[in-house]
């Protein structure tokens, strides 16, 4: 067998080594009805239990109180751009986001095309080195539709620490990049959304979790697919779900259960990342990070070498010892560990080692 590369690909990302063994151990037979999960009825009762079955552990797993509802949908974050304004943005009502990197950004543009945006705290003036502080965030309360955030921006690898409170303002947030990788209280929420290929499985499902509150007033005009009451009142099941990716999300979920869920998944996030920031932050200036301390990711760590050369030829040696996925971002180039949940702590390891290990040899 070729040997399993050091994974830090930003997203489609690693999934667990056991969820993979158990999906090609069930990719042809599942449970003995000798077929693929992927061959038969999204209305069987197979498909139904893994189904509902993911949507109880998404439950478990963030400990959602009554009201909330998991939906599974397609089309990516991308589509909830969309979606978050034609459903929630009514006439006379501003959007409010902070602009806190790229993805930010793709939501305030799409958000723009269906009515009045505003940025209501942002991190360029900086360029996006720091998440504004929850002090900073300016909104009207009585004019607002809601407040949107990016949890965790995956390029240039900031995350927010605390989330901000505004009484009677919705909070919306992509987490799509750090969904299930530290405990939260999801009630300070009316809607998450999350692209699956980071921390949840493998792309073509996106999660939805939202207060059931949130969607009494949605516009009846909407097309039924960009419509959450659609998803909502039919158990996304309206149409045919995207059952693969929805079968391996039930995988991971229990995977993350086992691993002693959000809590444990937290510790050794903290444990995987310091690995690599210590060996940044030792460095001497070898290596700089790209974010400030107090705005680093967990879940995406950027930093460049102090020599354009030197970088190049670190990224030729990490491909050469079998790390891969470790180039920024082409916007902003440089370098990147995504060390998403199921990274192992021994390829954060490796990663530090090489990185100590280079400086000694060409610092």
């Amino acid at each position: 067998m070729r040997i399993r590369p050091y994974n830090f690909y930003a997203g489609p990302a690693a999934l667990p080594i056991e969820v993979l063994e158990q999906a090609q151990a069930e990719m042809i037979d599942y449970k003995g009805i000798g077929m693929s999960i992927m061959e038969i009825s999204h209305r069987s009762k197979e498909y139904e239990e893994i189904h509902n079955e993911a949507q109880q552990l998404f439950k478990e797993l963030l400990q959602l109180p009554a009201g909330y509802k998991v939906l599974f949908l397609q089309g990516g974050a991308s589509t909830q751009f969309s979606m978050i304004p034609m459903n929630f943005l009514s006439p006379g009502k501003i959007g409010n986001y902070v602009m806190t990197g790229a993805w930010a950004d793709k939501a305030i543009q799409e958000a723009r095309k269906f009515g009045e945006t505003v940025i209501a705290a942002s991190g360029e003036a900086n360029n996006y080195m720091e998440i504004p502080s929850v002090s900073d965030i300016q909104v009207n309360p009585q004019k607002a539709a809601y407040l949107h955030i990016t949890s965790n921006e995956t390029i240039n690898g900031s995350q927010f620490h605390s989330f901000p409170h505004i009484d009677h303002v919705p909070l919306i947030a992509d987490m799509s990049s750090d969904i299930l990788s530290r405990p939260i209280d999801p009630s300070q929420f009316a809607l998450i959304y999350a692209g699956a290929q980071k921390n949840l499985g493998p792309s073509g499902v996106t999660v939805v979790i939202l207060q059931e509150e949130i969607i009494r007033n949605i516009p009846a005009h909407l097309p039924v697919m960009l419509n959450y009451e659609t998803y909502t009142q039919h158990n996304s099941l309206f149409n045919t779900p995207p059952v693969y990716s929805i079968y391996i999300v039930n995988l991971v979920l229990k995977w993350i259960k086992q691993h002693g869920g959000l809590t444990g998944l937290e510790k050794r996030n903290a444990e995987k990342a310091k690995l690599i920031y210590d060996a940044i932050d030792q460095s001497g200036g070898f290596y700089t990070g790209m974010v400030k301390p107090n705005s680093r990711s967990l879940m995406n760590i950027t930093f460049k070498v102090h020599n354009e050369q030197l970088e190049k030829l670190l990224l030729q040696k990490a491909n050469a010892e079998h790390f891969i996925g470790l180039e920024g971002h082409r916007s902003v180039g440089h370098l990147r560990a995504s060390t998403y949940n199921a990274v192992p702590y021994e390829a954060c390891q490796a990663l530090a080692d090489l990185m100590i290990d280079f400086q000694k040899r060409n610092g």
